[in-house]
């Protein structure tokens, strides 16, 4: 059967309504995700724009991939500048890109080596084999027995080894069996944590500040209690920093706010500056040193493309004014989310430009507040029943903030 011929603009987009685009991916689209009705076009820094050109402020930002904005020029350019002279090369040879992105890299985390990888899961899944080969070859754990320790809660990605060690259901029905040699624990439990350490104990991999949960935010002194209780046992610090890395919580590194530094920090999401998926484990010497060639590998990770990218959002974070943003931004939405607190807010938790926000459920589930935000011209995301989440680019303004928590308000007001 031919398939009907699609309208298209001069550029080649498709000129179908937003209304026809949905209905159009129905048939023909797996349904892992259910969207906002809203079908973005084309955007510029905090805002986006439908295919009938409505405009919506972005407070989402790709759950952190948008950092630094929608089409940032300057990593724009270094796209286009890389993209007229190589893409792709696989790790079969070298190419002019990589030595540049991995040095800044490590320079910018104040870490030894790089291990690129393209998205946030290849990331977790490479920490995971480094782990346990580092368990086996270093630390004399006898082989096939090395375990992970993880937090409740967690979201680290959704391949079969990370679903494995999910406690969310959704998440894991119908996809075992699963992964063994992983124990979970409760986020922010010292004790709990330390019960769970014992000799097999390749590594404890935690968030820093728990995303998909809704900004949950450890108390002060558990990440450096998950560093002194690693260091103490002889097992790895592994510090999943996709979302809350690279400037989002008023700091370079979520673990900064406590002076921590892991043995291995996985990076992701801003780290392909909206762009082209980055991701990368960074980490000590000795520790990544336990990969030999052939041993592990990724077609696309370390590309030119990728590697010229990185290395210009590395970039914009030396220069400390995304993570000033971030900080003192952050102090207006914070200030902004507490007067709403008793007014349709029933808590939040916020750190830099993030926050979860719980939501009266008397008032309306967090898709319902997301939607009424969507007709408002706020884009965001719900969680968890009545959680929505804040997560700006950087680039945001201070009006822009003050009128997105506005519309806030006027949503929880009238209700939905």
């Amino acid at each position: 059967m031919t398939a009907p011929a699609r309208a298209t603009t001069s550029a080649g987009a498709d000129a179908r309504s937003s209304e026809e685009l949905i209905r159009a991916e129905e048939p023909v689209l797996a349904h892992n995700y259910h969207p906002l009705p809203v079908v973005v076009a084309r955007a510029e820094g905090t805002w986006v724009e439908d295919v009938e050109g409505r405009r919506y402020l972005d407070m989402l930002a790709g759950y952190s991939a948008l950092n630094f904005g929608h089409r940032n020029p300057v990593l724009i350019e270094a796209a286009h500048r890389q993209l007229d002279r190589l893409t792709l090369t696989s790790r079969a040879f070298h190419n002019d890109q990589l030595a540049g992105f991995a040095e800044s890299l490590a320079a910018l985390t104040g870490l030894d080596m790089v291990l690129p990888m393209n998205t946030g899961a290849e990331a977790v899944e490479s920490a995971v084999k480094v782990a346990r080969k580092w368990a086996y070859e270093v630390k004399g754990v006898e082989p096939g027995r090395a375990t992970i320790v993880v937090a409740a809660g967690n979201f680290h990605g959704r391949t079969t080894t990370i679903v494995s060690f999910s406690t969310d259901e959704s998440a894991r029905e119908g996809f075992g069996p699963f992964t063994p040699g992983f124990r979970v624990v409760p986020y922010n439990d010292l004790a709990a944590l330390e019960a769970a350490i014992d000799e097999t104990t390749a590594a404890v991999l935690i968030e820093p500040v728990q995303g998909e949960a809704g900004v949950i935010i450890p108390d002060d002194g558990y990440l450096a209690g998950v560093r002194e209780l690693t260091r103490r046992a002889g097992c790895l610090f592994v510090a999943d920093e996709i979302q809350s890395g690279l400037g989002r919580t008023g700091t370079t590194l979520a673990v900064e706010h406590e002076s921590v530094v892991p043995d291995l920090l996985l990076l992701g999401k801003a780290l392909g500056g909206g762009i082209v998926p980055v991701s990368a484990v960074v980490g000590r010497r000795d520790v990544l040193s336990v990969l030999r060639p052939g041993e592990h590998g990724s077609t696309f990770g370390g590309n030119p493309l990728a590697a010229a990218v990185g290395s210009a959002v590395v970039g914009l974070l030396e220069t400390g004014e995304y993570q000033r943003r971030a900080a003192e931004l952050g102090v207006v939405l914070r200030d902004g989310l507490a007067a709403l607190v008793g007014r349709g807010v029933e808590g939040f938790r916020s750190r830099g430009l993030w926050a979860g926000v719980d939501i009266d459920p008397s008032i309306g589930t967090g898709r319902e507040i997301s939607q009424g935000l969507m007709d408002e011209g706020i884009l965001v995301k719900d969680t968890h029943g009545s959680t929505i989440r804040l997560a700006p680019p950087l680039t945001i303004t201070a009006e822009e903030l003050l009128s997105a928590l506005g519309s806030l308000e006027k949503v929880l007001t009238r209700g939905v």
